[in-house]
């Protein structure tokens, strides 16, 4: 009987024990389609002072010390499993580094936790030393952004070479987002115990005088993947979207692959959905009325069943856009609509978004923090969803609201590109895009949808369409286990 595939995926992030992000849900999502393909999937995390269901916690195994240079520090292992699956989750314990309540940041003041670095190296060198203490030595690593960055390198350079029992297990590295490469000081390299004479200027391991676990997992990762195949082109292609690092991707064009991230449907069902106000499918749309309704009284909007309700689900960051929505700001409420914002982030766009609903409080709802039961509701209640962001390596909120049938207005880059058709380009178009990134543009396109919306027969059918499309796990995990073997077949 053939051996199963053993995959270890390595992340700062899943869901739903850690998540700040898409990250999380990618993670979680994976696993779970991946077991579904009869492979033998392992997730490891560091164990969080706010990790969610700390009951399921039981303790696995002694690590001993991890060493950072002169300094060691003790580390324990707990496992659980994902809810409804037996994949097993291993979580690495130590309450110097992973203690607090923040993932990246400071929950209080919002400020990047300043030993980031020594939190992820500890977690990166424990990871390993689990597999060793476990005897459970995958066949491949599956790495998620900088935070595991240098696994890929200590693959392939053995730093314990002595016994090392990794030299046929093979890496795959997943650029979530470039715009995030884990630069530090270059002095911090000593802590990794990497050969020293490998920490040269624009070696595997420097860019612009900085220690940058991206660009290292970039150059030693066997495979690399990112979240979209627009994406995968993107980050090639300029400084824009390549960060420093497009003319290193290009050099390894031909490793680099674009692999659409699905999303978990049993979550994201309307017909299902306990989240929201009233169930519906694509066969009885009556319950997306009645979400609508609620959630436009529930939020002080006009209620209203012929103004079109726009929703917005984002991080309050350039990246996503907010400079053109805060642009366009004096066109938008001459229109005839009505706003949703939910999201938290930068201070800026927060106090000019409250500016704007303190004002037109009948027009813009503007809530200013994470809200899944919300997030649910603002994609069933919504009639259209609105994706500005400058750069979107993959995006899932444009997925969730094509299944909710909200229409995604979006601009035409990454993940957003390659899930979404224009209605005035394709015959089975399932949104709106603009390709040039400005407001004058995202206002047309914009206007463009809310004439086909007064045609309430034409919308319907643009809803189906989107309501019927595949962004099930099932074909991102079948790639993936594809890309594996790739990986192998290089070690």
């Amino acid at each position: 009987m053939q051996k199963k595939l053993r995959v270890l995926i390595a992340a700062a992030e899943a869901s739903p024990f850690a998540k700040e992000g898409g990250l999380a849900d990618v993670v979680g999502g994976l696993a779970h389609a991946l077991s579904e393909l009869d492979v033998d999937v392992r997730v490891m995390l560091p164990r969080y002072g706010s990790l969610k269901d700390t009951k399921r916690l039981r303790p696995k195994a002694e690590l001993g010390r991890i060493s950072l240079e002169v300094y060691s520090f003790q580390a324990h292992l707990l496992q659980a499993e994902f809810p409804a699956s037996a994949v097993p989750v291993y979580f690495v314990e130590n309450s110097d580094f992973f203690g607090g309540p923040g993932i990246y940041s400071d929950p209080g003041s919002g400020e990047a936790l300043a030993d980031n670095f020594q939190r992820f190296l500890f977690f990166m060198k424990a990871a390993l030393a689990a597999c060793r203490r476990m005897a459970w030595i995958p066949d491949v690593i599956h790495c998620n952004d900088w935070h595991t960055g240098l696994l890929p390198a200590y693959l392939k350079l053995g730093y314990d070479a002595a016994d090392w029992p990794f030299r046929s297990t093979a890496s795959v590295f997943t650029i979530h987002n470039l715009a995030y490469q884990g630069r530090v000081s270059m002095d911090l390299f000593k802590l990794t115990d990497l050969p020293r004479h490998l920490a040269y200027p624009q070696g595997p391991f420097e860019s612009d005088g900085d220690l940058n676990l991206m660009k290292s997992a970039i150059v030693f990762a066997d495979v690399l993947t990112t979240v979209s195949p627009t994406y995968a082109l993107e980050i090639q292609r300029s400084l824009e979207y390549g960060y420093g690092l497009e003319a290193l991707l290009r050099s390894r064009h031909r490793d680099l692959y674009g692999v659409l991230n699905g999303i978990d449907t049993d979550e994201w069902n309307p017909a299902t959905d306990r989240l929201i106000s009233a169930r519906y499918s694509v066969k009885r749309f009556e319950g997306k009325a009645r979400n609508k309704a609620e959630l436009q009284r529930s939020l002080g909007l006009r209620e209203s069943s012929v103004i079109p309700l726009v929703g917005m689900i984002s991080r309050l960051a350039e990246q996503k856009g907010l400079d053109l929505v805060l642009q366009a700001i004096p066109q938008l409420l001459a229109m005839d609509l009505q706003f949703v914002f939910l999201g938290s982030g930068n201070k800026k766009y927060y106090e000019a978004l409250q500016f704007v609903a303190r004002n037109h409080p009948q027009k813009f709802s503007v809530n200013l923090k994470f809200d899944n039961k919300l997030a649910h509701w603002i994609e069933a209640g919504s009639d259209l969803f609105l994706m500005p962001s400058r750069y979107e390596p993959c995006g899932l909120n444009q997925m969730y609201s094509l299944r909710y049938g909200t229409i995604p207005v979006v601009h035409h880059t990454g993940g957003l590109a390659d899930t979404v058709r224009d209605c005035h380009q394709y015959p089975d178009g399932n949104g709106f895009k603009f390709y040039t990134y400005s407001a004058g543009e995202m206002l047309e396109t914009l206007r463009r949808a809310l004439f086909v919306y007064q045609d309430r027969r034409e919308w319907r059918k643009v809803m189906k369409r989107g309501m019927t499309e595949d962004f099930s796990w099932r074909k991102s995990a079948q790639r993936y286990y594809e890309l594996y073997q790739v990986a192998r077949a290089k070690v």
